[in-house]
């Protein structure tokens, strides 16, 4: 079971909770309070308010010092004896000192025990009751100088007046600071006739122990009634999570509280401040033991339950190394395949690279051999309009070579670099691969149906994408189809990939070359027009960002090429 605090909205909806639930804690807390007495048994905010810091964050403080400040207000207005400013200040002063006690435990809490939930070993759950202390103290120091500041106490009131504070706020917490932590953690509670049976019996005694204080019975005994709750408090923190028994205790001191405001009761003595000192250290000794005892059953239970697992896997370990040993053994026989498998590749590599050298040293040297040639009949011809076709022949002749170097460099830097991440749109790097095209070749019009959906950022490798582009586009229009060729780009971009699939009016490809286009220097049509790298090139930057390549055509009608990239995490 999850009951963890769904608040995943603004700070300010944080705030005003952290506000509102703050004064409700304060009117129950003065609906606690003794009859002709300014001081109170337990003050439930304190306990509150140090929770909702821990849960929803340090940044919530605001929420406190306005819940403080209302409820202060609210509960000193009406009070004739006290001036509008008075109040203000007071409770300016007072709001101030239940801030600073939360903060004070959410930093000690934080940087000291570590952990949101301090009820898991019995050291925290002792660091707890030490900073449960410690911020009661500075909160009661601050909002005591208060009310001597305000005239409101003399000096030997002061001591008197925040110890009570102090014990007060230490209530508080105690009470309802575990109570909310539990609450907001994962426990597991299975109802069971059993252990519905185990709080029933727990219900029943507190309900006795009140009966039996309606009776008139020796003084001593009334006295030590309370107690007998104590030893089922410990039963329910034994044998349940914690949530079960803080509620147990939430509900013996409800109980112990209403009885004694009534003016009755074994907490009740001749002096009004002793009777609520009395209740406080019921209170605390309840709230303390219960919450030790949990702490130390949860601790051994987590103990207890590493070991059980440990035993378990004992077995799973020798079994485990047992196949491992079988598994070296098929490791070394897969070892031995792999370099078979890898001698088979580097033998085909060998034959590559071969091919390689011999199409690289024809494919440069067409080129400058045509030049060559061109420039020789170009210096015997003195035909102008003849000399101006040898230039332009010249010009192709140059522009092929230059491509092919290209391509090569191409193939180079994507076998010998690494994969670079950065924010790709799609727009510009698509409109940008168009402009060099239409510069670098007299293509004419080419005309472009661009359909880009990139609502979500996606991360790739510019340069390979580039290059992938390049090579698709500029072979749409190589192989153009007439005079008025159509290319259509659409892109769509979702938080995991890019699917982009660019189609053309080409001349398109025969279906028997399909299989072999992605080879080195393979050529579907034998016009001259492109050295058979540039889907090579595709293929290969395409597997190196982890992605799909798919291409469809049909002769006459064109080719569409399907892209699925993943986005770089």
């Amino acid at each position: 079971m999850n009951l963890k605090f769904p608040l995943k909205y603004s700070l300010d909806f944080k705030i005003i909770l952290v506000a509102s639930l703050y004064y409700l804690a304060a009117r129950l807390g003065f609906f606690f309070a003794f009859e002709n007495s300014s001081s109170l048994p337990t003050w439930p905010p304190s306990g509150v308010a140090f929770a909702l810091v821990i849960l929803l964050g340090r940044q919530t403080w605001p929420g406190i010092t306005i819940g403080a400040l209302v409820a202060n207000i609210m509960a000193h207005w009406n009070n004739p004896d006290l001036p509008a400013q008075t109040v203000i200040i007071l409770s300016s002063l007072i709001a101030a000192s239940h801030t600073m006690e939360a903060v004070v435990g959410n930093y000690l809490i934080k940087n000291w025990i570590k952990s949101d939930y301090p009820f898991k070993s019995t050291k925290n759950a002792y660091r707890f009751l030490f900073v449960s202390l410690t911020m009661s103290l500075c909160g009661a120091t601050l909002g005591t100088l208060g009310l001597f500041i305000n005239k409101l106490i003399d000096t030997s009131q002061v001591l008197r007046t925040g110890f009570s504070w102090w014990i007060g706020n230490v209530v508080g917490i105690l009470l309802f600071t575990p109570f909310l932590l539990a609450c907001a953690e994962k426990f597991g509670f299975k109802i069971s006739s059993k252990k519905s049976f185990e709080v029933g019996i727990f219900l029943l005694t507190v309900v006795s122990i009140y009966l039996l204080l309606q009776v008139d019975l020796v003084p001593t005994l009334e006295h030590s009634l309370p107690f007998l709750a104590l030893p089922f408090l410990l039963w329910l923190a034994f044998r349940f999570d914690l949530i079960v028994s803080v509620t147990g205790i939430l509900i013996a001191s409800f109980v112990s509280l209403y009885v004694t405001i009534l003016g009755k009761g074994p907490f009740i003595l001749d002096d009004p401040y002793n009777s609520m000192l009395l209740l406080q250290i019921f209170i605390g000794v309840m709230s303390i033991s219960t919450i030790v005892l949990s702490a130390t059953v949860k601790e051994r239970l987590e103990v207890q339950h590493k070991l059980l697992l440990f035993n378990e896997n004992l077995e799973t370990m020798v079994l485990e190394r047992t196949q491992a040993l079988n598994e070296e053994i098929t490791t070394r026989k897969k070892a031995e395949e792999k370099l078979q498998g890898t001698n088979r590749e580097l033998s085909k590599r060998n034959t590559e690279l071969d091919n390689f050298v011999y199409s690289v040293s024809h494919d440069l040297r067409a080129p400058i051999a045509s030049v060559l040639g061109l420039i020789n009949l170009a210096k015997k011809d003195i035909d102008v309009h003849m000399k101006d076709m040898y230039l332009d022949m010249i010009y192709k002749s140059a522009m092929q070579q230059d491509h092919f170097i290209k391509e090569i460099l191409d193939q180079s830097r994507n076998s010998r670099l690494e994969v670079t991440r950065e924010e790709i749109q799609f727009k510009s790097l698509i409109e940008e691969t168009f402009l060099q095209l239409k510069n670098a070749t007299n293509t004419g019009v080419v005309e472009k149906v661009i359909k880009i959906n990139q609502d979500e950022p996606f991360f790739s490798d510019r340069w390979r994408l580039k290059v992938i582009l390049n090579n698709i586009i500029s072979n749409s229009i190589r192989y153009r189809n007439g005079h008025d060729p159509i290319i259509k780009v659409n892109v769509n971009i979702s938080k995991s990939s890019a699917t982009l699939a660019i189609e053309d009016n080409g001349k398109g490809i025969e279906k028997d070359h399909l299989p072999n286009i992605y080879k080195m220097f393979y050529r579907a049509t034998d016009d001259g027009a492109g050295s058979g790298l540039g889907l090579y090139i595709v293929k290969e930057a395409i597997e190196k960002l982890n992605g799909h390549i798919n291409i469809e055509s049909e002769v006459g009608k064109g080719t569409t090429v399907k892209l699925e990239i993943p986005t770089l995490g």
